[in-house]
């Protein structure tokens, strides 16, 4: 269960970035309440999956899987771009998140 709810903070603290994104520099309410809304719940999550999993794995997940898929929802949805550096960074926490779940 520890695992689907640091999925489901993974995903709010992408939703929070998205927003924070769109808040325009905090100029947008809603947007601004996205981004409340978004990281609150996801530290609140983040805060019962440590009662099961150990601080610094559970972290490095949260913190890579998010980098990951946030860097991502900016090229889908905002069109950004991502250089050869930043894709081969990517890869990388990618290929550390599959180690850490290895141990």
């Amino acid at each position: 269960m520890a695992y689907v709810l640091l999925v489901f903070s993974i995903v709010s603290e992408v939703v929070g970035s998205m927003m924070l994104k769109l808040s325009n520099g905090f100029a947008k309410f809603l947007p601004v309440v996205g981004v409340v809304l978004g990281y609150g719940l996801s530290f609140y999550i983040f805060s019962i999956v440590l009662i099961d999993l150990p601080l610094g794995f559970s972290y490095a997940i949260w913190s890579g899987s998010g980098t990951v898929l946030t860097a991502l929802a900016g090229v889908f949805f905002f069109k950004e771009k991502i250089n050869k550096k930043g894709a081969l960074g990517i890869g990388i926490l990618i290929t550390g998140i599959v180690l850490l779940n290895l141990v």
